[in-house]
């Protein structure tokens, strides 16, 4: 099973590339199941009924979201109602919305779409490691695919290897920056630290970039807005054994 997962989608400029090009690229690709992190689809930040209604139309089956995605209060009636927008699991219980997404389709593998956050730097209520031990018994879905919003490096590469083997594949989003360590573990669990972003590239991660520097020279409260300009999406596209639930192959995706 072919399985493509984009990068997070930043703004209003992300929102109308993916919605004049996902449409293509998944008939390209020949993708089954296309996942996309939304929580910073809204402008400004955090993800908004409007936005994610853009993304579903684009052709997005499940969206995830990360440590904005509970920003915007607007949002919260439609995590509770949808079983195909998610935020991450480790949240505390009280979060509207739910950490698991299964996608269903007559004649494919069941898939399991994981949403985790990191606990370094990040505020988790439970640690992702320790979540993802509760989680999975219960999860009947052959592919089982991990979103995993992390700052740390070092905490993405920890937790696939501790993964490894038990889940399909594990990508990490969150830094916008698409890293290019894209693997198969030994146990079958393909791996990629950060599938990167879809939003204006030449930007400080989709932001206007004097607005970034302001913050870095200053230390003073800035208020990000989102830059204008040539888009880039980018994220991976898995290849998934239906019947073991191994990945088989992993590329990374680049679209402008």
């Amino acid at each position: 099973m072919k399985i493509l997962f984009v990068g997070d989608v930043v703004g209003q400029p992300g929102c109308a590339f993916l919605s004049t090009r996902l449409p293509e690229l998944k008939r390209r690709l020949g993708a089954e199941l296309v996942i996309v992190n939304g929580e910073n689809s809204a402008e400004g930040n955090g993800i908004l009924p409007s936005s994610a209604r853009q993304l579903q139309d684009a052709g997005a089956d499940i969206i995830t979201l990360g440590n904005h995605g509970l920003r915007r209060r607007e949002i919260y009636p439609v995590l509770e109602e949808s079983d195909c927008i998610i935020r991450p699991a480790n949240f505390h219980p009280s979060a509207p919305g739910r950490g698991v997404a299964v996608y269903d389709c007559p004649g494919k593998p069941r898939v399991a779409v994981i949403n985790l956050q990191g606990n370094y730097i990040l505020e988790s209520h439970e640690n992702a490691f320790d979540c993802m031990d509760r989680l999975l018994p219960a999860i009947d879905a052959p592919i089982r695919i991990v979103d995993f919003h992390a700052e740390a490096t070092s905490e993405k590469v920890s937790l696939g290897i501790y993964l490894d083997g038990r889940v399909s594949a594990l990508i990490g989003t969150h830094t916008h920056i698409q890293t290019a360590d894209e693997r198969i573990l030994p146990g079958g669990t393909g791996y990629l630290t950060d599938a990167g972003m879809c939003g204006v590239f030449h930007s400080a991660l989709g932001v206007k970039p004097e607005l970034a520097i302001q913050r870095f020279r200053t230390g003073l409260p800035t208020r990000f807005e989102n830059e204008r300009g040539a888009v880039r999406l980018s994220g991976v596209l898995l290849e998934v054994d239906g019947k073991t639930g191994k990945t088989v192959k992993i590329t990374r995706i680049n679209e402008e």
